[in-house]
C-alpha cells in the first residue's frame, strides 16, 4: 500500500465486516513531537486472544474470498520501519483499536494520501455505519461526524450524490485549513 489512506480504508472495511456501527478514525500530526499517529477504533465483534495473535500474520485472514490478510501486518511494518510503534487491542463484543505511530520526519514515513476520497468511499459503501473522523495538528482540528450529518438530513440518504458533494467539499476545506 502506497499511502496511509489505503491502510485506513482496509482496516475500516474490516470494521464494517466485523459489524461495527461506529468507526472512529483519528489522525494526529505533531511537528513539535515529530509524530504522525493513525488510530482506528470500532465497536464491532472484536477478536479473541487467538485471533488477535494471528491477525498480524500476513497469511491469516478471516475472509473467505481472500486467504491473505496483509492489512494489519503491512501497517505494522510501515510504522516500525518509520521509527514508530504499532498496537492492536481487541476484545470479543467490545470492538477493536489499531494505533500506528510514525516518526513524521522519517524518510520511510508514508504519505497520508487521499483522505477525503477514503472517507467518501467509506460513506458511499456503508451508509448505515456512523463514521467519526478527527484530524488534529499542533494548531487546529477538523472533525467529521456522519451521525451528526444524518440527523440534519431529514431522511435524505447520506450517500446521495448531492450530500456526498457537500461532505467532500467540507472535508477538503477542513483539511486545507489544517495546512495553513
Amino acid at each position: 500500500m502506497e499511502d496511509l489512506s489505503l491502510h485506513i480504508l482496509d482496516i475500516a472495511e474490516n470494521s464494517v465486516k466485523a459489524q461495527a456501527k461506529l468507526i472512529t478514525i483519528a489522525i494526529e500530526e505533531s511537528k513539535e513531537k515529530d509524530l504522525l499517529t493513525v488510530n482506528i477504533m470500532d465497536d464491532g465483534q472484536g477478536m479473541n486472544e487467538e485471533t488477535k495473535a494471528k491477525a498480524l500474520d500476513p497469511f491469516f485472514s478471516t475472509k473467505k474470498e481472500r486467504r491473505i490478510g496483509l492489512g494489519l501486518s503491512l501497517l505494522k511494518e510501515a510504522a516500525l520501519t518509520a521509527n514508530g510503534r504499532f498496537s492492536l487491542e481487541s476484545e470479543p463484543n467490545r470492538g477493536t483499536e489499531v494505533t500506528a505511530t510514525f516518526q513524521a520526519s522519517h524518510i520511510d514515513t508514508k504519505p497520508l494520501g487521499d483522505i477525503p476520497q477514503t472517507l467518501i468511499t467509506l460513506i458511499v459503501g456503508n451508509p448505515a455505519v456512523d463514521l467519526l473522523y478527527r484530524h488534529k495538528t499542533d494548531e487546529s482540528e477538523y472533525v467529521l461526524d456522519t451521525k451528526e450529518i444524518k440527523s440534519q438530513l431529514n431522511g435524505i440518504p447520506i450517500n446521495s450524490p448531492e450530500v456526498l458533494h457537500i461532505i467532500k467539499k467540507d472535508i477538503r476545506e477542513g483539511l486545507a485549513k489544517l495546512r495553513r
